[in-house]
Order: structure tokens, then C-alpha cells, then sequence
């Protein structure tokens, strides 16, 4: 008998309301992706779209009017890029002689469901990271620096606060944009707020303790005079069976000063977007359905999305190798 298809499968919205108990719920907190890369929503599954040059954005512009005149118009012209969403899914079966074995202790259908959609998320997290943290893209001494000869690890000579009021000063630069983030990892992260430079910036901001413990993301933002947007996400890059090679998904070697999306206008110049094809019923945090397995006697929970990330602007992001 073949598995059921697709249109055979039924919607869980309850699923996805019912996390809130599990403390796994806490590794999807550590996933940032949404926020450097907002949402964006779209009706069609691959399409185009226009893009302001950000020198078009500046251009200077006569605004004088004369009597009987009309007013000057802007006379913008569009690049085209384009987004194509692919789906992505994790499924988990739920044997009928295990669910019973196992109903006093736990809900075993909302554990499989949290397993899968984890597994959905932590690959998005994992394709930002690729996307962002990329060499290619951020090349040249206009995007990229490479401070790792005095790396943010070594805490009594690291000068963090002078590299990314550098990157800083880039960013606007090259985009006339002024940045609103610093993202890196959670590693990186630790590092940072033990280091001679931040520990000295944070004792004027009305810390009389300053160990490690008590300074704080909020603090070390107040430092920065930028957000700090901080991935604490995990992958086992080890294939199945053999032993765990656990690593951050954002990782300890970079971190990048960007202007992030504060709205949810196409037009807004950011770094960074993340394209949802919702049409196909998708929700980006995961849509999640279900249906029955005879050949296993199983019941399969499935999580699924439908996305694609797209840079917009380099110019709007510089990117720091910090280790």
C-alpha cells in the first residue's frame, strides 16, 4: 500500500500552539535568521523584483518650484532581481506501540512535531549563516576586515569597540546608510563581554560589578550604540552514526555590522530578506500537518516551509573576521 499523499494529510494549527511547555523550545529562540533577514511575504513561488541603487536613494535633487511649473520628479531606475522560494520539510513518525508505551509520560505526537520543525528552522539558520558569513559576497577592504591577527578571544588586547566603530564608518560609507546591528555568535558573544575594552566602556554605564555574569547583550548594545543580535543555535555536521561533531551554527570566526529591516516595506534598503511563499498554505516558523502510515503503523507529523534568503544590499552589512 503506498504512503498517503499529500492531499491526504491533515492541518495542525494545535501543534504549533503547544510549545510552549517543552524546553526545547528555548534552542529555537537561539535561531536568528528572522531577525537579520525579516519576513517578506509573496503570493508567487519564484518572481522578480525592483531595487532602488542605493546612489539613487541620495541623489541630490532641485526642489525649487516656479510659478506655472510642475515639481521635479524622482526618476528612479530599477535593477531587477529576483527570488525563487524552495520548500523545505521535516517529517517524524510516531510508532503506535511507542506512543502507548510512552502516553504517561509525554506527549510523544508534540515532541515528534517539535523535532521536525527544529530540524526546518535549524537549516534556515544554517543557509543565513552561509549566506551572510561569506567571503564571496563581502570581499575587498570596503566590505570585509580581517581583525584576527589581535582576535576578540584574546580579552586583555582585543579592541572590539574600535573595530566595529570602523565597520561602522564603512557601512555609511559605502551606503549613506548608518548600521543598527552586530551579529555574531554566542561564543563570540562570551568573548566579547569579557574583554579589557568592553569591561572598561561598561563600567561608566552605571555597572559597579562588572563580572562576566552581569554584563549583559543590553549593555554591551548600549556600548556599541547598536543592537545586538546574538545566534546561539547548534549543528552536528557528523553523519548518522558516527560521533557528534557539534558546532555553533554562526560560529566563533566572524561577526558583521548591518543595517537590518525595521519594517516590513519591500522598499526599505537592509542587508537582508527572507522571501515566504505562502500561498501553498506555508507559515515561515513552520506549517505543520499530519497523517497515517499504515505500512509502519505510524501517524507522521510533518513541518514545512516554503523560502528563499536573499542579500539585497552588501553595501548595507561589513563583514569582521574576528578569530
Amino acid at each position: 500500500m503506498p504512503s498517503p499523499s499529500t492531499s491526504l494529510s491533515t492541518q495542525r494549527p494545535d501543534l504549533a500552539a503547544s510549545f510552549e511547555a517543552f524546553d526545547l523550545e528555548a534552542e529555537k529562540q537561539n535561531y536568528i535568521g528572522a531577525r537579520v533577514a525579516p519576513v517578506l511575504n509573496v503570493q508567487t513561488q519564484v518572481g522578480t523584483f525592483g531595487k532602488i541603487p542605493l546612489d539613487q536613494l541620495l541623489q541630490q535633487r532641485d526642489t525649487r518650484r516656479a510659478p506655472g511649473s510642475g515639481y521635479n520628479r524622482g526618476r528612479y531606475t530599477f535593477t531587477s532581481a529576483s527570488y525563487v522560494c524552495e520548500e523545505h520539510g521535516a517529517e517524524e513518525p510516531i510508532d503506535d506501540r511507542e506512543a502507548s508505551m510512552w502516553a504517561n509520560y509525554f506527549d510523544a505526537e508534540r515532541i515528534a512535531a517539535n523535532r521536525a520543525m527544529n530540524a526546518v528552522l535549524r537549516n534556515a539558520e544554517i543557509r543565513w549563516n552561509t549566506a551572510l558569513f561569506n567571503t564571496t559576497t563581502w570581499t575587498g577592504a570596503s566590505l570585509y576586515t580581517d581583525v584576527s591577527a589581535t582576535p576578540w578571544a584574546t580579552i586583555a588586547s582585543a579592541v572590539p569597540l574600535t573595530n566595529v566603530e570602523a565597520a561602522v564608518q564603512k557601512v555609511y560609507d559605502n551606503s549613506g546608510l548608518w548600521p543598527n546591528a552586530l551579529i555574531l555568535g554566542k561564543k563570540a558573544y562570551r568573548n566579547l563581554r569579557n574583554t579589557a575594552q568592553i569591561i572598561d566602556r561598561v563600567k561608566y554605564q552605571g555597572f559597579m560589578d562588572v563580572r562576566a555574569g552581569n554584563i549583559s547583550v543590553e549593555a554591551i548594545a548600549q556600548a556599541f550604540d547598536l543592537q545586538l543580535i546574538v545566534g546561539g543555535g547548534s549543528k552536528n555536521s557528523a553523519l548518522e552514526g558516527q560521533t557528534a561533531s557539534v558546532a555553533e551554527v554562526w560560529g566563533n570566526t566572524y561577526a558583521m555590522v548591518a543595517r537590518v529591516a525595521t519594517t516590513n516595506d519591500p522598499k526599505e534598503p537592509c542587508v537582508a530578506r527572507t522571501f515566504h511563499y505562502t500561498a501553498d498554505g506555508s507559515q515561515f516558523d513552520g506549517q505543520f500537518e499530519s497523517y497515517r502510515d499504515e505500512n509502519v503503523r505510524s501517524n507522521v507529523v510533518r513541518c514545512r516551509h516554503d523560502v528563499d534568503e536573499i542579500v539585497m544590499y552588501a553595501q548595507a552589512a561589513h563583514l569582521l573576521k574576528i578569530n
